[in-house]
């Protein structure tokens, strides 16, 4: 009888590589898996690539959009006060509390979390899996609190120091919560170390490395997509355009770096900003923007780059320990990287000679190393093959025996 899985993940499984990956060997290792979600516009159970069910949990409040809707609400409200003015009031006040402060979104999250909880403990599972901080909880409940299962706590981020986590309680929220964690997971040895330093255990590590792409379907040309001349070189970043990531640096650098085109590929927070600070500089000619793409054809996008580029800041640990998922999907497209000189980043690189190491909060430093790359085609296209005699050994197919091993040990006990 096949064993059974319960995953959490605290986004809309669109474009989550990694746990993507886990989930796809497990199946393939004859494990029954059900991915809980969050959902936007897709539907609430669905089965992506016959290999998993991903169930998805939705709350909005409801938003009256059409003026006979508002009319309404207004002479509800008015007929309410009329004959209650109390509940009159108190509805007003909780539609403010909703509607206008940051109570109504922590609601939201806490009615979506009780909602994951609910799945989570209506079907029959061996071992809970929870992706970072932000759905531990949930798990904890399910696996220790209302069942007695194995859990896994997959932490991809460090969130003692990570952007957009300031504050005391996640430290507080992890230590307690790790009492009741069986296998804790981080995702390179750096992190595993700091965990050690400050929990006082080692976690297992799971690098998380691309599945292995042999590159026999034909790319998607960027070139004609974004009409750019054939022989200009694709200077690509791909992923999240997000605060701490040397983005803006690049763009500064740009008018220093002798030809090619900056292709963003991604989306995020940061992308209008960008292209305000794009076109301020008049580079639009120099720098292009293109929006995410499914994670299945993002390897077909990422062999047109001349090379990739890494630019991550020292904004917090979380940064400074990243081994990075793009540096891998650049190595797996066979693209030389211009990478910051962060400990695992820089231990790659080197190692495998695949890129150029620079100064990532260094405008000089960015555009001397991508300019070297430009100026000795012959070292770059040496860094290519490189890549390509390497990625065996950073793919996911090696990798996810470590992983595999972790849920076998679980279940034997």
């Amino acid at each position: 009888m096949k064993k059974k899985v319960t995953m959490f993940v605290w986004n809309e499984f669109t474009n989550d590589a990694r746990v993507l990956r886990e989930c796809t060997a497990l199946h393939e290792a004859g494990y029954q898996v059900l991915l809980i979600a969050l959902r936007g516009n897709q539907e609430k159970l669905e089965k992506p690539l016959d290999h998993f069910y991903v169930r998805r949990v939705r709350f909005n409040w409801p938003q009256p959009k059409q003026l006979w809707s508002k009319f309404l609400l207004i002479i509800l409200w008015g007929l309410l006060t009329w004959s209650s003015p109390p509940l009159g009031m108190f509805f007003v006040a909780m539609w403010f509390l909703i509607y206008q402060t940051k109570c109504g979104s922590f609601l939201k999250k806490v009615i979506q979390i009780v909602e994951m909880i609910y799945w989570g403990i209506s079907t029959q599972t061996d071992v809970y899996h929870a992706n970072d901080l932000n759905t531990l909880f949930q798990a904890v409940v399910c696996a220790k609190w209302l069942k007695n299962k194995p859990l896994i706590f997959d932490s991809h981020e460090v969130n003692l120091s990570r952007t957009g986590y300031n504050s005391a309680y996640y430290g507080i929220a992890e230590k307690w919560l790790l009492h009741f964690v069986d296998r804790c997971i981080h995702e390179n040895h750096t992190r595993a170390k700091f965990i050690r330093r400050v929990y006082g255990f080692y976690p297992d590590v799971i690098y998380n490395y691309p599945f292995f792409s042999d590159e026999t379907e034909v790319p998607h040309n960027l070139h004609e997509k974004l009409n750019i001349a054939n022989d200009e070189p694709i200077l690509l970043y791909q992923g999240g355009l997000q605060s701490g990531r040397g983005l803006e640096k690049l763009i500064d650098a740009t008018p220093l770096i002798k030809r090619g085109v900056i292709v963003f590929l991604g989306d995020g927070k940061l992308k209008a900003e960008l292209i305000r600070q794009t076109e301020r500089l008049k580079l639009q000619h120099r720098i292009k923007f293109l929006p995410k793409v499914p994670v299945g054809e993002l390897a077909l996008y990422t062999r047109n780059a001349y090379l990739g580029i890494q630019l991550l800041n020292d904004t917090c640990f979380n940064h400074f320990s990243a081994a990075s998922n793009k540096l891998f999907e650049y190595m797996m497209a066979g693209v030389p990287v211009v990478a910051c000189s962060f400990p695992e980043i820089r231990k790659v690189v080197t190692r495998e000679k695949i890129g150029v190491i620079v100064q990532s909060n260094d405008v000089n430093s960015i555009a001397r190393g991508i300019n070297e790359m430009l100026d000795h085609p012959e070292m770059r296209d040496e860094m290519s093959r490189n890549a390509r005699k390497a990625r065996p050994r950073y793919s996911w197919e090696s990798e996810q025996e470590s992983f595999l091993r972790i849920y076998q040990e679980l279940v034997k006990e």
